[in-house]
Parts: C-alpha cells; sequence; structure tokens
C-alpha cells in the first residue's frame, strides 16, 4: 500500500498559521490525545471518536477520516510561503503518536514534496511510535508541562515518567528539540517549579530553546459545546508581569528563552 493510502482522523486545517514553528505554516490537527490536561483549548482533539459539537448555536461535525493523499493538495498548497518565510506543515492534535501510522506516512509523503515538517507532540507514547516519525522530522515541539508526577496526573490524567524519559530519547537523535511549557496558574506558575523544567531542559543534548506558552480560556465555550464542564473556569490567565519573571527564572538555565512560541 502506498504512504499517501494510509488513512488517520483529523478535525482541522489551518493555514497561514505563525505559531507551532518557524515561519508561514499549514498545521494539521489530529484526533484523540492519551491525557486530559484540564487547561486544554482543544477538547474536540481528546476523544478520537467524531463528535457533535455546538457552535454558535449550530450543530458542527468534529472529525473526519482523510488518506494522506486527500490532504495533501491542501498542504502543498501555500509551499512558495513556506520556502519564502522558512515555513512549513506542523502535525498537532490531539497527539499526534495515537495515530503513528498516519503521522508517519503524512510526515514523509511531506519530506517527499520538500516540506519542512514538525511535531507538536508530548512524547506520551512508546518510543517505538517516536523512532518511526523522525527520520522524517525537521523539528520536534514537545511539552515538558512539571517534574512532578503526581501532580502532572492530578491534572493531566498521565504521569510524566514516560515523557521525560522519552525527550532524553528524542534529544540525543539528533532532531531539533525545543521544549515548551504551558504557564497554568495553580498547576506549575511558581518560580520552583518553571526552574525545575528549565534545569531538567537545560540537561538535554542538542536543546537550545525553552519556550514558555501563558495559559489562556479561548477553548472554554468548546467545552460547552461538548455538554462539558470547564474545570478551570475560575482561573485567571497569568500577567504579563508573571510571564515576565517567570521567564528570567528559565533563563537561568541558560537556554534561550521566549514568551510564546
Amino acid at each position: 500500500m502506498s504512504i499517501y493510502d494510509t488513512k488517520g482522523r483529523i478535525f482541522n486545517i489551518q493555514r497561514f498559521s505563525i505559531h507551532d514553528g518557524r515561519g508561514i505554516r499549514t498545521i494539521v490537527f489530529f484526533k484523540g490525545c492519551y491525557m486530559r490536561c484540564a487547561w486544554c483549548c482543544n477538547p474536540e482533539s481528546q476523544e478520537y471518536a467524531i463528535q457533535t459539537m455546538i457552535e454558535n448555536g449550530k450543530e458542527k461535525i468534529v472529525g473526519k477520516d482523510v488518506t494522506v493523499g486527500e490532504i495533501m493538495p491542501e498542504l502543498l498548497a501555500d509551499e512558495n510561503y513556506y520556502r519564502r518565510s522558512g515555513g512549513g506543515i506542523t502535525l498537532s492534535g490531539g497527539e499526534i503518536l495515537a495515530q503513528p501510522e498516519f503521522a508517519r506516512d503524512l510526515l514523509r509523503a511531506c519530506k517527499q514534496n520538500s516540506l519542512q515538517t514538525a511535531v507538536e507532540s508530548t512524547g506520551n507514547a512508546p518510543f517505538e511510535a517516536i523512532k518511526e516519525i523522525l527520520p522524517y522530522l525537521d523539528l520536534y515541539l514537545m511539552d515538558i508541562k512539571h517534574m512532578d508526577s503526581a501532580k502532572h496526573k492530578e491534572y493531566t490524567r498521565a504521569g510524566n515518567e514516560l515523557i521525560l524519559s522519552n525527550a532524553k530519547k528524542i534529544a540525543e537523535s539528533g532532531v531539533e528539540l525545543i521544549i515548551r511549557t504551558p504557564v497554568v496558574p495553580t498547576f506549575n506558575d511558581t518560580a520552583e517549579e518553571i526552574r525545575a523544567i528549565a534545569k531538567f531542559a537545560s540537561t538535554l543534548p542538542n536543546v537550545k530553546e525553552h519556550h514558555l506558552l501563558p495559559y489562556h480560556r479561548l477553548g472554554q465555550d468548546k467545552y460547552a459545546g461538548l455538554g462539558r464542564n470547564y474545570a478551570m473556569k475560575d482561573i485567571e490567565p497569568p500577567t504579563k508581569e508573571k510571564m515576565e519573571y517567570l521567564l528570567s527564572v528559565a533563563e537561568e538555565s541558560g537556554l534561550k528563552c521566549q514568551i510564546g512560541g
């Protein structure tokens, strides 16, 4: 079977993005995730099942099955913008590693068409799945959310042991790895917590950057649209001053640090 026949389930393709990698990018959002982060801004990504969500008072079907070949024309439509800006394709989610064959073959097709590739992933999957995508990958954007496994599990329903182990293996592979941390009040917004993550990131070979991503509530309405409760509704986003302070803390690690990414 051709890689262009490999099937996967997605819920969005976002063109002309300037996030989740360098330059102008097209982001493919995978359906399904192993974790349940309390602050997730894409709750429609968590379930692999195709869902109905109420959006602006109307029903919207979330999720569709596609082949690599079916979506490649849309990804190639903006290749001139990618080349001029240093951009490309980013696979996000959900968790792309929950659909490892589709992720691998989509990345492989992108490389066959000379597109730069990136993934946004927690790395919370067997390393065998990660190893399959590395040959076709230019950039791995990896969340390290907390160094304490118990607190990590309390807020995400998953411990962090596998994630930290995979971070080391990805860094050792030679693929460019950028560590990202969503800064979430009540979860990890103290100097001690950010310092611990930055210190860990600085021990990873070839890792040069650590991005702090401020928590926001832009996905809150989606929870209501799915008939779900948003557990973080009383949590205020961190202030600019708080983010700048935590940035200075992260910079103690010697890595290149920034807010957003």
